[in-house]
This record gives structure tokens, C-alpha cells and sequence, in this order.
């Protein structure tokens, strides 16, 4: 059965015999699943009032371990934002009851941010709908042929790093 990647090489493939779309063949496809597996996981995190970019810091956070807190520049690194733009979530996540700031003792000039008990607790109700969702989105794929894409997908992100 066709899709519509199937439709659009073929149309290529028309046009542009001389052409090799095989690259596409599988980029465009990662970029549909992406699009579809973002627009669930949004929809599975809306249910539970949070946005992706709010989810994005408190895993971080919450993947620390006890006591779940990070330097604010750190956050912001591995969050791969602009001290700013991390700024503004922490502020909307702080407003929201769900991270808290203080003083770092090793930066006079330093943050740390850390859940606070609501925000651990909507993180990992979070992480469950996100598991879940990705459950849902693989059941028809077997357990290798799960491992063989996610070992085709890791070789090209560490290629491009």
C-alpha cells in the first residue's frame, strides 16, 4: 500500500528520472513521524495542562535525581537554550508552582532551580502519558524491528554531532 512519500518519489521519479530520491525515501518519512508522533505527545500532555517546552525543563530536572534542581545556566545548556529564553520558562514554570528558584552556594552570581512536590509530581504523570503514547505509535513494529530503527536513527544523530 501506498503513502503519500510513496506518491510524492513517484511523482519525482516521473519528473526527474535521473534523479536519486532513495535519501528522501527515508528523511521524509522520519520527518512525517516526527510530525505525528509531536502532535500526540502534545495532545497526551494538554490533557495534563503542560507544554512540551515546560515538560522539556522539569524531566530535566526531574531526571537528576533527589534533590531534582540544576544551575539555571545548566538547565539552560541542556535544554540547548539562551540563558533568556530559560529565564521565561522557569518564570512561567515558578508562577505555575511547579519549580522553584534559590541562591546557588557555589555561584554567588548562580541560580538553582528545583521542583518543587507538584512539579515532580506532574513530570513523572507526564513521562507516563509520553511512554505510553510511544507505546501506542510502535505496536506495529516487532521488538527488532524497533532495535534496528533505533539503531539506524542513533548512527545518523551521532553522525551529525
Amino acid at each position: 500500500m501506498d503513502d503519500r512519500i510513496d506518491r510524492l518519489l513517484g511523482q519525482w521519479l516521473a519528473e526527474r528520472p535521473e534523479l536519486d530520491c532513495s535519501g528522501l525515501d527515508v528523511v521524509a518519512r522520519v520527518q512525517d513521524v516526527a510530525r505525528l508522533l509531536r502532535r500526540s505527545e502534545d495532545d497526551a500532555l494538554e490533557a495534563l495542562d503542560l507544554k512540551m517546552f515546560e515538560y522539556d525543563v522539569l524531566s530535566a530536572l526531574r531526571r537528576q535525581g533527589r534533590p531534582y534542581q540544576l544551575p539555571a545556566t545548566q538547565l539552560a545548556r541542556e535544554s540547548m537554550l539562551s540563558s533568556g529564553a530559560m529565564t521565561n520558562r522557569i518564570d512561567g514554570l515558578e508562577e505555575r508552582g511547579l519549580v522553584a528558584r534559590e541562591p546557588d552556594p557555589q555561584d554567588r552570581r548562580g541560580v538553582l532551580v528545583h521542583l518543587t512536590e507538584a512539579g515532580r509530581e506532574l513530570v513523572d504523570r507526564a513521562i507516563e502519558a509520553r511512554l505510553h503514547v510511544a507505546a501506542e505509535q510502535l505496536a506495529q513494529l516487532s521488538q527488532l524491528e524497533r532495535k534496528a530503527l533505533s539503531t539506524g536513527l542513533r548512527k545518523i544523530v551521532l553522525a551529525a554531532d
